[in-house]
């Protein structure tokens, strides 16, 4: 139980800070979504291994470092918390920061371009996570939460105005939910996202033999 509150916890202040940031009218949400992830990544990964995000969690399971048992419940507490966390930043935005609001129109995204942005960024995400967070090699590093948030960051600032930038089913939903993103356009992110996690621990699989 300590482990699915834990990605509970995660997931829902990775979602809640998406969520105030970009409603809230924040000059670089980027930067404080990467940091939040950053921090709920040392915060609780020597608890679950802090995924907050289903397609994560499906990565580390095929790649043999998530128990088969804890895999519907984490993706279940994740998306929980996400749609716990759109509720939270509706009542936000529309109280206590409401002279913050700017206009928010929905991401609708042409589906080629935004179904290859999230497949990639997913890909580079799961495939950061396995090798700082999971493998022999990088065991014990001090580094593994500033190398995930920075990639969620980057992948945000490359291609979020392309795709939305979820890299992550359960922001998927929770941006959804806030009206961040298209709910007939929801199903590119869940597809391409879960796509990108099992590509991504493929890829690990097939350069680190080795590594069980």
């Amino acid at each position: 139980m300590n482990k699915y509150l834990t990605e509970f916890i995660g997931t829902f202040f990775l979602v809640l800070t998406i969520g105030c940031s970009v409603i809230g009218g924040a000059s670089i949400p980027p930067l404080a979504i990467g940091a939040a992830l950053m921090v709920m990544i040392f915060a609780g990964g020597h608890v679950s291994g802090a995924h907050y995000n289903p397609a994560v969690t499906l990565a580390v399971w095929l790649r043999g470092k998530c128990d088969t048992k804890d895999v519907v419940p984490y993706m279940v507490a994740q998306v929980v918390a996400a749609l716990a966390a759109a509720a939270a930043v509706k009542f936000l935005t529309a109280g206590a920061l409401a002279g913050l609001k700017t206009a928010i129109k929905a991401v609708n995204p042409e589906v080629g371009p935004a179904f290859l942005a999230e497949f990639l960024f997913t890909f580079a995400l799961a495939y950061v996570v396995l090798n700082v967070a999971t493998a022999k090699g990088t065991s014990g590093n001090s580094f593994y939460g500033l190398a995930i948030g920075m990639t969620v960051m980057t992948g945000a600032f490359a291609v979020g105005g392309i795709s939305g930038g979820a890299f992550n089913p359960a922001v998927a939903v929770g941006a959804t939910v806030m009206g961040l993103i298209e709910s007939s356009k929801v199903w590119v992110h869940l597809v391409a996202d879960f796509a990108g996690g099992a590509a991504a621990a493929f890829i690990f699989k097939f350069i680190n033999p080795e590594d069980k």
